[in-house]
Parts: structure tokens; C-alpha cells; sequence
């Protein structure tokens, strides 16, 4: 027959018990760099759209201006092109201070910075010449030329290197 073993006679072991769960507050370092970091991104895309916002008002500005300017001087096509070569100008003066003062083959040249087709810009180089000559031109086609490009030039940045 077996024989039985008495039982050891040590101390009584109580059986592995687990911590007690992590309380949900305060979060670890690592939830707070990842909020932190949420924050500042949230920052940025809010900056970034209110910037946005703000060139596109702009540029609506702008285009009424033509508008604006197409309907005051309807029946006078000389101070038509005062107005637009004046607004060309202003825009122009915005990539380069210096515009305002330009003339002649420099002038052109600030135009043709801006990508636009040939057509048109042939049609902005003859501005010039409408403004002081009383000779007729046609008004619409010149109108959507300087609309042209002024949506060129007041495209974001890197829309215009992409298309040059």
C-alpha cells in the first residue's frame, strides 16, 4: 500500500492576486503629448482655413471690382481702361512693390510674370495705349482678359508654379 505524506507545515500561501485597474484620470504623459499635439494641429487647419477664407473674399473683391467698374464707365471705354490698367496695377503691386511705378517693356514683363495665354496678354499690353488714345476696343473681350488674369495672379501659389 502508499503511504500518505503528512502535510507540509509552513506558513499558508494565499493565492497571486492582481493589482487593482489604473484609474482613468490623470491620463498618462503620453495621452497628454497626443492631446497637446491634437491641439496644435487643430490650431494650424483652423489658421490655415481662416487664411484661405480670407484670400478667396479677397479675390471675390477683386473680380466685383471689374464688375464695378464695367458698369460706371459703360459708356466711356478710355476711362474703362484707366480703371482696369489702375486695378492691374494695384493687384500687380501686391508680388512686387515696384509695379506701381513701371512702364513700357518693364510693365509688360510684370504682366507676363503671371502665366496667362498669349491672347490675353496681347490684350492687356494694348490697355495701355486704350487709356490714352480715344480709339475704340472691344470692351468684353478686354474685360474677361484682365478677369483672366486676375485670377491668374491671384491664384494660390502653388497652382501658379504647377501651371508655368
Amino acid at each position: 500500500m502508499m503511504r500518505l505524506l503528512p502535510a507540509p507545515q509552513g506558513p499558508a500561501l494565499r493565492d497571486i492576486h492582481l493589482p487593482p485597474a489604473p484609474p482613468w484620470w490623470p491620463p498618462a504623459p503620453g495621452w497628454w503629448l497626443l492631446a497637446a499635439l491634437g491641439l496644435v494641429l487643430l490650431g494650424i487647419g483652423v489658421w490655415l482655413s481662416l487664411r484661405a477664407r480670407k484670400r478667396r473674399q479677397r479675390r471675390a473683391r477683386i473680380l466685383a471690382e471689374v464688375d464695378a467698374l464695367a458698369a460706371r464707365h459703360a459708356a466711356d471705354a478710355q476711362a474703362l481702361a484707366a480703371g482696369l490698367h489702375q486695378l492691374l496695377r494695384r493687384v500687380a503691386r501686391t508680388a512686387d512693390p515696384a509695379a506701381a511705378r513701371l512702364s513700357g517693356e518693364a510693365w509688360r514683363a510684370t504682366l507676363a510674370r503671371v502665366p496667362v495665354d498669349a491672347p490675353t496678354l496681347q490684350r492687356l499690353f494694348t490697355l495701355e495705349r486704350a487709356m490714352y488714345r480715344p480709339q475704340p476696343y472691344d470692351t468684353h473681350a478686354m474685360l474677361d482678359a484682365v478677369r483672366r488674369w486676375l485670377r491668374s495672379a491671384l491664384a494660390p501659389r502653388r497652382r501658379r508654379l504647377r501651371r508655368a
